[in-house]
């Protein structure tokens, strides 16, 4: 693959986070394009996700989610894959060469507010595997691969956004 400038920024975080909201908020600002990774795969794999797991099983369809995004060839896009990426090492390391990985952190309680009911929100558990199970098991990967956190805790997504450019710009004056 050929050298990229970093010119992106990935966001992480929990479903429910704001992936896709500050996403698409931040491109706005920043004149950046959106990528919405969870439809990209979509696109390319002709069904909806939770076909592609009916399918393929979780694992597959984790093998299927790495693929596309440590294929993703954008530039100066703000990119919001699915919570569980983290867990895709092709994928992360394709995004640490691509751009800043920016964890967008929110407390359990309020994960498990703004997510409501799991299943209709589309988040997936192993069996036998509770929200809280799936947050601990996922925060310390988000921990890892971060190289900017925003605490979304107390905040609008107005603010989250503003914060966010700030520091983003802040960086590029450097």
């Amino acid at each position: 693959m050929k050298q990229q400038k970093k010119t992106n920024i990935t966001l992480i975080g929990m479903p429910s986070s704001g992936k896709s909201t500050v996403g698409v908020l931040l491109a706005k600002r920043l004149a950046y394009s959106f990528v919405d990774v969870d439809i990209v795969i979509q696109e390319k794999e002709g069904c909806l996700l939770k076909d592609i797991i009916a399918e393929k099983g979780m694992d597959g369809f984790m093998e299927v989610e790495n693929r596309i995004n440590a294929e993703l060839d954008v530039r100066r896009s703000v990119i919001a894959p699915g919570g569980s990426v983290i867990f895709g090492k092709e994928a992360m390391e394709h995004y640490k060469e691509i751009g800043q990985i920016v964890y967008l952190k929110l407390e359990y309680k309020e994960v498990e507010r703004r997510i409501g009911n799991v299943v209709d929100r589309g988040v997936v558990l192993k069996e036998g595997q509770t929200l809280r199970d799936l947050y601990n098991e996922r925060v310390p990967y988000y921990e890892k691969y971060a190289d900017i956190t925003i605490d979304e805790t107390g905040k609008s997504l107005g603010r989250v956004v503003d914060e966010l450019r700030r520091i983003i710009e802040g960086q590029s004056r450097h």
